[in-house]
C-alpha cells in the first residue's frame, strides 16, 4: 500500500511539473526532483492513511512475541524440572 501511495504521488508530482505548476528542479536534475518530492509527499500521506494497518500489524506481532516468550518459559521450566530431577 505504501508503494501504491507513492507511485501515487509521482505519477502527480509528474504531472504538475509537466504542467508547470511546481518547479521542474535544476538543470538535469528534473527526474531526482520529481522522486524526491514525491517521496517527501507520500510519507506524511502513509503515515496518516495506513495507520489502521500499522497498529493491525503491531496487534499480530505483539500476539506472537507474547507466544514466544511463553514457549521459552515452558522450555526453561522443564529443562529445570529435569535438572533438578538428575541432581537428586
Amino acid at each position: 500500500m505504501r508503494l501504491g501511495i507513492f507511485v501515487g504521488c509521482l505519477v502527480l508530482v509528474a504531472l504538475l511539473v509537466r504542467l508547470g505548476w511546481v518547479p521542474a528542479g535544476l538543470g538535469d536534475a528534473n527526474f531526482a526532483w520529481v522522486v524526491l518530492l514525491a517521496l517527501v509527499i507520500s510519507a506524511p500521506l502513509s503515515f496518516v492513511l495506513l495507520r489502521k494497518q500499522r497498529d493491525e500489524m503491531s496487534e499480530q506481532i505483539a500476539g506472537r512475541v507474547e507466544g514466544a516468550k511463553n514457549k521459552l518459559a515452558a522450555n526453561r521450566s522443564q529443562e529445570d524440572a529435569a535438572d533438578d530431577a538428575a541432581r537428586a
